[in-house]
C-alpha cells in the first residue's frame, strides 16, 4: 500500500526541510566575510589573499588616535604565523614609517620560488631589517583567511566562528 498524495507531499516537505536545515550548518565561509571590523569603528581585517599550498596573508589595521598597519602570513595546517607591523604613525613615541610596499615586495620575492625556501623565518629575518614588532608564533584558533581558503587544514585547532 503506497503513501496517499497529502501523505506524500508531507513526507517531501519534511524531507527537504530536514536537508535545507543539515545544509546551513555546513555552509562554507566566503573570504569575503573575512573583510570586517574587529574593534568597534577603528581597527579590523582587510586584504585577505591565498598563497598557495596552505598559507594565506592578511592586513589588520587600527585607526583611532593614531594608525597601523600590521600584516600576518600564516601556515593554516600548523597554525604557525608570521606577523608584523608595516606602518605605524602617532601610535606611541615610536616615530612613524611605512614600509608596506616594501614588505609585500618581501613575500612576494619568497613565494615566488619553491615553499621549502620561502620560510616564515627566512621572512622573518628579512622583514626585520626595515618592518617592527617581527614575530612567529603557533595559533591555537583557526584563523577567517584559513577558514574561507582551507577549512581541510584546520585539524585540532579551534574552529573559527564569524561573530
Amino acid at each position: 500500500m503506497g503513501l496517499q498524495g497529502g501523505t506524500w507531499q508531507a513526507v517531501r516537505v519534511a524531507a527537504t526541510g530536514l536537508i535545507l536545515f543539515a545544509a546551513g550548518g555546513a555552509q562554507a565561509l566566503s573570504v569575503e566575510d573575512c573583510t570586517r571590523i574587529t574593534h568597534i569603528s577603528h581597527g579590523g581585517e582587510a586584504d585577505h589573499w591565498d598563497l598557495g599550498e596552505g598559507r594565506v596573508m592578511w592586513r589588520d589595521w587600527w585607526s583611532q588616535e593614531g594608525s597601523a598597519t600590521d600584516i600576518t602570513v600564516m601556515d593554516c595546517k600548523p597554525g604557525a604565523a608570521l606577523t608584523f607591523r608595516a606602518a605605524e604613525e602617532n601610535m606611541n613615541a615610536r616615530f612613524p614609517f611605512d614600509r608596506v610596499e616594501d614588505a609585500l615586495k618581501v613575500i612576494a620575492k619568497h613565494e615566488s620560488g619553491a615553499r621549502v625556501f620561502a620560510t616564515l623565518e627566512r621572512m622573518a629575518d628579512e622583514l626585520a631589517g626595515f618592518t617592527r614588532d617581527v614575530r612567529i608564533e603557533t595559533r591555537n584558533e583557526e584563523t577567517c583567511a584559513c577558514a574561507a581558503f582551507y577549512p581541510g587544514l584546520r585539524g585540532d585547532k579551534t574552529e573559527f566562528v564569524l561573530g
